[in-house]
């Protein structure tokens, strides 16, 4: 397994930062083992937010949709980098709102909140100001169906 720190320092990049796997992923370095990247997966998904990431593993680019967790992914691969229990989340990832948040700089903005369909994302009143959006982190489920569509880019899934 190559030293993803030692190949980040050589691109620039010392901390690399952490890939967000496909959705029922093995952990990563039983993930980075296993996987061929042949790129079924990328295929697969239905939403087209899976891209070849560092090494070309498979990864999540949330810029580009949401994860529906349709399971097409887990099917397509074949040497089971990808294993989906019933009882098993998807993955731990949640969205979380930064400091651009148009709210927070007193810009009236609900898109995330129109965006999430399990309504994830509550608006606080508060005097003087815009409503503030809050994650319910019992509901966010991390599709990250609020990402893409912020004006700011202030929404991260991790």
């Amino acid at each position: 397994m190559v030293d993803l720190s030692r190949r980040g320092f050589f691109r620039g990049r010392p901390r690399p930062r952490a890939e967000i796997r496909p959705p029922w992923a093995l952990p990563e370095a039983e993930f980075i083992d296993r996987c061929t990247r042949c790129n079924d997966c990328l295929k697969a998904c239905p939403t087209g937010i899976l891209v070849g990431g560092d090494g070309s593993y498979p990864t999540v680019d949330f810029s580009l949709g949401e994860c529906t967790f349709c399971g097409d992914c887990v099917t397509s691969c074949q040497p089971k980098a990808l294993l989906r229990h019933p009882e098993q989340a998807a993955w731990p990832y949640k969205a979380a709102i930064g400091e651009d948040c148009l709210p927070r700089q007193g810009v009236e903005c609900r898109v995330c909140g129109d965006f999430c369909e399990v309504r994830a994302i509550r608006f606080t009143p508060r005097l003087g100001g815009s409503p503030l959006p809050e994650i319910d982190p019992e509901k966010c489920t991390g599709c990250g169906a609020c990402v893409a569509p912020c004006p700011v880019i202030a929404i991260s899934v991790r």
